[in-house]
């Protein structure tokens, strides 16, 4: 009976099978959206549109267009809603990228016109404002004074923060530092900037130093450490503390031994991104540090310039050798915002967990 059954049961080709239906080639979003580039600026040019980003906008919703309507007719409204879904996603990441690309292509053909080693090795130093000539290096070593200091601060006590609220923190305790540091998290710079005013120079009467600028960015990349070494701090296995303990190692040297060497690749990576957004600071900067035309070597006594305060000065000068040097100048502070950004990368990947073959 089985037999017979097997063989009078009807074959069913590959080519019919449920599951098998048409698709569109692989090349046919590339093509949708060199369609669809045309078709915008065709249409921006005949409107008599100026602005190349309304060509961008037209174009983007009729590369959507295209996408929903051609798949739509040849896989069904269901892979049509899929595939728009993706055309979004890809087309947000261009809007993104569109302006990053812009900042750098401008800072980079404006910047390169007097970046040089004479402008990396010189002061501003009996120059004047209107002339060609001088450099940053008063600044650089200003930025490289002031960050330096504020990590010094700021890392030591985020760690031990982040490990007391992962560790140990439970309670009433722990909820007020987690408040309190997400209210840093969202303080102004210039709020920053105006208390160490307030308390270091006004009450204590300290004078305008690089010390006191990096107090202020200190203040502000406090949060940023806690908050990323405690989310280090949690992606630690806890098989991991417990089978320390278990073999009655204490919780002091688990957490040193252990915990922190596991997660020590992305702790470092915060670190360095948390770094890279003070390097930025103005506000802070102008109220302390102060501002030096002349190399000031000692953070402790004396303004001093900075890379941010040395673009804002320039750039307020309101002369085109100035406006050379400033852009110059944000050159350089993107080019050592980049480098710490690949060495946390690079930290990361050397630090990351290897898994065995």
């Amino acid at each position: 009976m089985s037999d017979v059954a097997y063989q009078d049961a009807p074959a069913t080709a590959p080519s019919q099978s449920p599951l098998a239906h048409r698709r569109i080639p692989r090349w046919a979003p590339a093509g949708f959206a060199v369609a669809a580039v045309a078709l915008g600026c065709g249409i921006g040019a005949g409107a008599g549109l100026a602005s190349r980003l309304q060509w961008g906008l037209i174009s983007l919703l009729l590369f959507i267009g295209l996408t929903y309507a051609i798949t739509a007719g040849v896989e069904g409204r269901r892979q049509a809603k899929d595939r728009v879904a993706t055309s979004l996603v890809w087309a947000c990441f261009v809007v993104a990228v569109v302006p990053l690309y812009s900042l750098l292509q401008t800072t980079i053909s404006k910047g390169v016109k007097v970046l040089d080693g004479n402008f990396l090795s010189h002061s501003m130093g009996g120059v004047i404002t209107t002339q060609p000539g001088g450099g940053v290096y008063h600044a650089i070593i200003g930025t490289l004074e002031q960050v330096g200091l504020a990590s010094l601060i700021a890392v030591p006590v985020g760690l031990l923060t982040a490990i007391y609220l992962v560790e140990y923190g439970r309670g009433k305790l722990a909820k007020v530092v987690t408040f309190f540091v997400d209210v840093m998290t969202g303080v102004p710079s210039i709020v920053a900037g105006l208390f160490i005013l307030a308390f270091w120079i006004i009450i204590l009467g300290f004078g305008y130093s690089g010390f006191a600028g990096a107090l202020a960015l200190a203040i502000l990349m406090m949060p940023v450490v806690v908050r990323s070494t405690e989310e280090m701090l949690k992606l630690v296995p806890n098989e991991l503390r417990e089978a320390s303990l278990a073999l009655g190692v204490p919780k002091w040297r688990t957490i040193l031994k252990v915990v922190l060497p596991t997660s020590i690749g992305g702790i470092l990576t915060g670190v360095m991104l948390a770094v890279a957004r003070i390097a930025g600071e103005t506000a802070p900067v102008l109220l302390l540090v102060f501002g030096n035309q002349l190399i000031n070597n000692n953070p402790f006594s004396g303004a001093q310039s900075s890379l941010p305060y040395y673009v804002y000065e320039q750039y307020t000068n309101g002369n085109d050798a100035s406006f050379d040097r400033a852009w110059a100048a944000a050159l350089v502070l993107i080019a050592f915002v980049m480098i710490l950004n690949l060495v946390a990368r690079g930290i990361a990947r050397w630090k990351a967990p290897k898994t065995g073959r």
